[in-house]
C-alpha cells in the first residue's frame, strides 16, 4: 500500500522519466515488483492523477497483480475520494452516471460524452459539510476512469477547488489560493479496499487529507 502526495507522477513518461513512484518503488522493493504492466510500469495495477494524493496499491509478483486486476475490472474495489467542490452543493447525495471519453478539442482533457459512446463511468458522491462558497464532499467510485470525480463533478456544476483543467477559479477562493500556495485540485484517495489476491482476506485503508488540503479546509469553514 503506498499513500502517495501530490505533486508525485506515477510511472515515467515523457518530460517526467525519474523522480516517480515507480522509481521510488524499484528501489524500495528492490526490483522485486510484477513485470505485466512491462518495463516503463512495474507493479502498477492502477494509477491516481499527479497532483491527486491519496492511496494506491501496487504489487509485488505477477500472480497478486493478476488478482488486483480481475477485482479493477470487475468494479469491485471500494475507492472512496474525499474532494472540496466549488459552490455549495444543494442535495445531501447523487450520482453522476455519464460516460468519458478523451475530449477532441483537448487531448489532455476527458470529455462527458453522449450514451453510447466513451466508457461506462459512475460517481456516487456525499456531502459531508458545507463551506463558504464550497462544499466538502466524498465520492465513492462504480468504476474507475481518468479524471473520473473531475469531470464528473464539473458536469454538474461543481468542479474541485482549485483543478487547473476542469475548474474556473471563484473570487472568493482565488485569493485564499494565491496566499496558501495551493495549487492542484482539492482531491484525496481517501479509501481503499480490496480482497487480498493471495490469501482472500477482506482488506481496507484509510488516509487522512494531507495538510494543505487540511489547511484549505479549516480557511473554509464557515
Amino acid at each position: 500500500m503506498i499513500d502517495k502526495q501530490a505533486g508525485l507522477v506515477v510511472h515515467p513518461a515523457a518530460g517526467n522519466l525519474d523522480g516517480t513512484l515507480v522509481n521510488a518503488l524499484l528501489h524500495h522493493c528492490h526490483g522485486s515488483l510484477s513485470g505485466i504492466g512491462g518495463e516503463a510500469r512495474p507493479g502498477i495495477v492502477h494509477r491516481i492523477d499527479k497532483d491527486t494524493s491519496g492511496l494506491m496499491v501496487a504489487a509485488k509478483h505477477d500472480r497478486a497483480h493478476v488478482g488486483l486486476a480481475a477485482q479493477f475490472k470487475a468494479h469491485s474495489i471500494d475507492r472512496r475520494y474525499r474532494a472540496i467542490a466549488s459552490g455549495r452543493v444543494l442535495a445531501a447525495s447523487g450520482t453522476v452516471d455519464a460516460p468519458l471519453a478523451r475530449s477532441p478539442s483537448n487531448r489532455k482533457k476527458i470529455a462527458v460524452c453522449s450514451p453510447g459512446h466513451g466508457k461506462h463511468a459512475i460517481t456516487h458522491w456525499r456531502k459531508i459539510r458545507e463551506l463558504r462558497d464550497a462544499s466538502y464532499i466524498e465520492c465513492r467510485l462504480e468504476t474507475g476512469r481518468t479524471h473520473q470525480v473531475r469531470v464528473h463533478m464539473a458536469s454538474i456544476g461543481h468542479p474541485l477547488v482549485g483543478d487547473p483543467l476542469y475548474g474556473s477559479m471563484r473570487s472568493t477562493h482565488r485569493g485564499l489560493l494565491a496566499t496558501l500556495g495551493f495549487q492542484r485540485q482539492a482531491l484525496h484517495a481517501a479509501r481503499l479496499g480490496f480482497i487480498h489476491p493471495i490469501n482472500g482476506n477482506a482488506l481496507a485503508f484509510d488516509s487522512e487529507i494531507p495538510a494543505d488540503m487540511q489547511e484549505l479546509f479549516n480557511q473554509l469553514i464557515v
